[in-house]
């Protein structure tokens, strides 16, 4: 029982560890554990604003305005994630080649070059907020009175743009701990500032939507601050000076190559995504909409881990590529699947049994649980296949290899996805019924095709 107890305080605590010798089964879950933690916090995010306007008057109004400007938002992520995606790969094989220098520049620049695209990109959220959820499928009186959350969450992207990529730096270095407690810290805040803001307490007027806006803002930035600490004075096997930020066009070129196919990548997931909301929303009304959005907080809630424990599989075979241990970063890959799979059964099985009870957390709208607990189920068919899609993409990724998994995200999104759902929905009539079937047949498509390509290994050529 000791032995256990003190792996999870070396999990919490981010010693370092060479994940190119230790023990494979011990360096995924040495991994895994922090970084599952950190993205159950990051989905945590969601729900709590989600319970929260979930009670408001215009619950209605309310929920499908946190799910469209989340949709939005997407895009904003897709950015994040595809240059956390350039600086997992980048500090990975850096700190596998033992170079901890070459990796802290790499950050910073990656930093750079990120914070430039997203500030350009807020604005303008922040100036056409009002039309985008219009534009999403919400009715004009819906977008009115969400409109001021929506500016607010839009101008806060580069936030969340820094809290993605920082913890990619972090991940790729090894140090997935550091990442997780900056996730706590923000939520933290949030679950605090939440009720508060958005009721009122004293002398602090009621907010309501805005103020949940305010205090997850609020939050992810606390998150920020900590993890530039980190970065810029703690001692760390990442540590950036303020000369790092210098730019390198060299450098820039080289993650610019690996950051472009990544950003598309989730940006065609993101914007299958779009389509499909705006879709449940026009075939579904508002009450369809927001058991929508609902069933999807629920269901991220619980990918997100799974996510986080896949994303062991992106250090890892940076790290043992890096390192030149080919066998060993196959090894890594086909070891997290396992894990993967696993949580993702047990997932399952808690949204078969007790969807109802975990839908009805965040309304109590009969017509809206109604369509949450149809597309809970459905979707949770393809949870197996969606964990060991996970893994695949992280592990193709993490080798630099951003445009495999970015082709078939097209094919599997766009080609696919999007035309069976219009299909479905419209043409046989089976409204937002229709879409909630698309995703996992989709996702299952998706994962088959992955795991063909990992197996053929192309991904061990890729130099970064």
């Amino acid at each position: 029982m000791t032995k256990y107890i003190d792996f999870f305080k070396k999990a919490f605590n981010g010693e370092e560890v060479d994940l190119t010798t230790a023990n494979i089964r011990s360096a995924v879950l040495l991994l895994a554990i922090p970084m599952m933690l950190e993205m159950a916090m990051e989905s945590v995010f969601a729900l709590v604003d989600l319970y929260f306007v979930g009670h408001l008057k215009e619950s209605g109004y309310a929920i499908q305005t946190v799910g469209l400007t989340e949709s939005v938002l997407s895009v904003m992520y897709s950015i994040a994630i595809g240059m956390s995606m350039a600086a997992t790969a980048l500090v990975a094989r850096r700190i596998g080649e033992k170079s901890p220098e070459k990796a802290s520049r790499s950050a910073a620049q990656v930093i750079l070059v990120s914070f430039i695209i997203t500030f350009l990109l807020s604005l303008f959220g922040v100036l056409y907020a009002e039309e985008i959820l219009v534009l999403m499928g919400a009715k004009q009186e819906a977008a009115m009175y969400g409109k001021d959350f929506t500016r607010i969450m839009m101008g806060s992207s580069v936030v969340i743009m820094l809290l993605f990529l920082i913890n990619g730096i972090f991940r790729g270095a090894g140090n997935a701990a550091i990442a997780m407690k900056s996730l706590w810290l923000a939520n933290v805040a949030n679950i605090i500032l939440c009720p508060i803001l958005i009721r009122g307490l004293g002398p602090i007027p009621a907010m309501g939507l805005t103020g949940a806006a305010i205090a997850t803002t609020i939050g992810r930035s606390l998150g920020v601050i900590y993890q530039l600490y980190h970065l810029l004075i703690s001692d760390t096997q990442i540590r950036i000076k303020m000369s790092y930020f210098k730019p390198d066009f060299e450098l820039i070129k080289s993650i610019v190559k690996i950051a472009t196919p990544g950003i598309f990548q989730f940006v065609i997931a993101s914007c299958s995504w779009i389509f499909l909301a705006q879709l449940v929303a026009t075939t579904g009304g508002e009450n369809a909409s927001a058991g929508y959005q609902t069933a999807l907080r629920l269901m991220m809630f619980f990918m997100l881990p799974a996510w986080g424990l896949s994303n062991a599989a992106s250090t890892l075979v940076g790290q043992n590529m890096g390192a030149n241990e080919m066998v060993r970063a196959e090894q890594s890959v086909m070891k997290t699947v396992k894990y993967n799979v696993v949580f993702m059964v047990v997932v399952s099985l808690i949204f078969f049994l007790l969807g109802d009870f975990l839908i009805g957390f965040f309304t109590q709208e009969i017509e809206i649980k109604n369509f949450a607990k149809n597309a809970l189920h459905i979707m949770s068919i393809g949870f197996i296949f969606y964990g060991i899609g996970m893994v695949m993409v992280n592990a193709f990724n993490g080798a630099g290899d951003t445009w495999t998994p970015t082709w078939i995200n097209l094919f599997g999104f766009w080609i696919f996805q999007i035309p069976f759902a219009y299909f479905l929905s419209k043409y046989l009539e089976m409204g937002p019924t229709g879409v909630f079937i698309s995703i996992p047949a989709a996702e299952t498509l998706i994962t088959i095709c992955a795991f063909i390509l990992f197996r053929r290994g192309k991904w061990k050529t890729i130099k970064v």
